[in-house]
């Protein structure tokens, strides 16, 4: 194998697929990034038996052929070339990958490419497209409630399904990890009817989001009970499911939550974040006393003293008090299109109800604490 890359999108393509592969690996393949070059294009792959990224790059092909080489070591010596280098890459006999870049010279150890897993996905018999910025909400605005507790693994992850009962069918990603729940809807596309609910891995959601970043044409999504592929711009990232059931979500949303109030997002949020300077790491415990037309923004922390904050808001309903993780707060409307958000209280023990005004497709819930 010989090729002759840019050093741009050769640095490019090594860190979109170097992310997936672990830093520590008992199986040393898997530290391995798969190098393939044929009819003008460079292709390289990293797994890490549960995530695949294939990215291809046209590239100038001297000889064809294929060979794997340590992942982050490789970047890393991309990353610290000069720019606009040309990096020229060959295979030796002795089992090592040289590189070249103007008077730099590396020579890495080699692994034998027929060594390298390939990861089949199998039958994907649901497909549908979708437009990146679209793909890149639903992730953007779930992605925070993703829960990181191992023991419910079932909630390690956005579920993904399609939402078809008598309302407007649409494609519906959910996360929530107990404490907060985010629920984002994009019109079902064609194809994705019927298509089974699956949770897509945490990670997964992860390397996507990476990989979308500035993308702006269509994502191919294919679905199966098992895998699901995402394929957009010369990347394929092909992953496994979480294997379980998520909760039913719908229990947790509360419908009939009268007391309302509107406030201005941005207000709001560094409000929030002002007061609960002074709470414990821990609990990051924030108090809100809610009256007509003010809210009162309390945190008592016994080792470093109090912060009250009043903003005003349009409230018109019965006073309530109730405590929320000002953490789960500054998430919530950090994900708010519109300038004004809108709470839904019942009491200050049950789920509070959070509305985007610019976005009726996305709603959050949020748990109370005591405080």
């Amino acid at each position: 194998m010989k090729i002759t890359i840019e050093r741009g999108a050769l640095l490019k393509s090594l860190n979109h697929v170097q992310s997936v592969v672990e830093r520590r690996n008992t199986i040393p393949i898997l530290s391995n990034v798969l190098i393939k070059a044929e009819d003008g294009q460079l292709s390289l792959t990293a797994t890490d038996l549960d995530i695949e990224v294939v990215e291809a790059t046209d590239t100038d092909v001297a000889q064809g052929g294929a060979t794997t080489a340590p992942a982050h070591t490789l970047y890393d010596i991309v990353r610290k070339l000069p720019e606009g280098a040309q990096v020229e890459l060959a295979t030796q006999e002795e089992g090592r990958l040289q590189l070249t870049a103007g008077r730099s010279r590396f020579a890495l150890q080699a692994l034998p490419q027929e060594d390298f897993p390939t990861m089949t996905a199998g039958s994907l018999p649901h497909r549908f497209e979708l437009p990146a910025e679209h793909m890149r909400r639903l992730i953007d605005k779930t992605r925070f409630a993703i829960s990181t507790e191992e023991t419910r693994y079932y909630l390690n992850g956005i579920y993904l399904h399609a939402v078809e009962d008598g309302k407007t069918p649409a494609l519906r990603a959910v996360a929530t990890d107990g404490h907060r729940l985010a629920q984002v809807d994009h019109d079902l596309p064609d194809g994705a009817s019927g298509m089974p609910g699956v949770i897509v891995p945490r990670k997964t959601v992860l390397e996507l989001q990476k990989l979308l970043e500035g993308d702006t044409g269509n994502v191919s999504i294919g679905v199966s009970e098992t895998k699901i592929r995402f394929e957009f711009g010369g990347v394929v990232l092909t992953s496994k499911l979480i294997d379980g059931t998520f909760p039913d979500y719908g229990r947790v949303i509360p419908v009939d939550n009268d007391k309302m109030m509107e406030v201005d997002g941005k207000s709001f949020a560094e409000a929030v974040d002002r007061v609960s300077t002074i709470s414990t790491e821990k609990s990051r415990a924030v108090k809100l006393n809610l009256e007509e037309g003010r809210l009162t923004l309390s945190v008592t922390n016994p080792d470093s003293g109090s912060a009250t904050e009043e903003i005003s808001v349009s409230y018109s309903a019965s006073p309530i008090e109730i405590g929320f993780n000002a953490r789960y707060l500054l998430d919530i409307t950090g994900q708010l299109d519109g300038e004004q958000a809108v709470f839904a209280f019942a009491d200050s023990g049950s789920p509070t109800l959070v509305k985007d005004t610019e976005d009726a497709m996305a709603i959050y819930v949020l748990m109370p604490m005591r405080v």
